[in-house]
């Protein structure tokens, strides 16, 4: 099994890798037993969202972690990967605005900032890959 943290930071990364737009991460703990993390994330286009969603659950899985379903992905304009302990929603930028889904779960906002391989140093980054070869 994978550590929160750890399975975060495969999320953010895999939505980063295909561009997405305005990644949000809230930690749920408070609010739901179902998941520990809501992540939401826009997409500029159908393809894109479905790419996205395919990267998550391609990362997730090769990391070992649990995917228990995508639903969506016909349509590509909201697309929810559900990976057990964190739920992603991947949605075009009207849908995203028009549901407000941050106003639901978006209390408690998880620091992006520590996940962002762009403002790492040497070290943070030996560190980083140290604790991915862990999984």
């Amino acid at each position: 099994m994978i550590n929160i943290r750890k399975l975060q930071h495969l999320i953010f990364n895999a939505l980063e890798d295909v561009k997405a737009q305005d990644i949000k991460i809230y930690d749920t703990q408070h609010l739901t037993a179902l998941f520990d993390r809501f992540v939401i994330a826009s997409g500029t286009s159908t393809r894109q969202t479905k790419a996205l969603a395919s990267s998550v659950h391609d990362k997730v899985k090769a990391a070992g972690a649990n995917i228990i379903g995508m639903e969506g992905t016909d349509t590509g304009e909201w697309v929810i990967v559900d990976c057990g302990d964190a739920v992603i929603h991947i949605m075009q930028p009207a849908l995203r605005q028009y549901y407000n889904l941050e106003e639901i779960w978006g209390e408690k906002p998880v620091n992006l900032e520590e996940h962002s391989t762009k403002k790492t140093t040497k070290n943070e980054n030996r560190e980083h890959n140290q604790d991915l070869s862990c999984i």
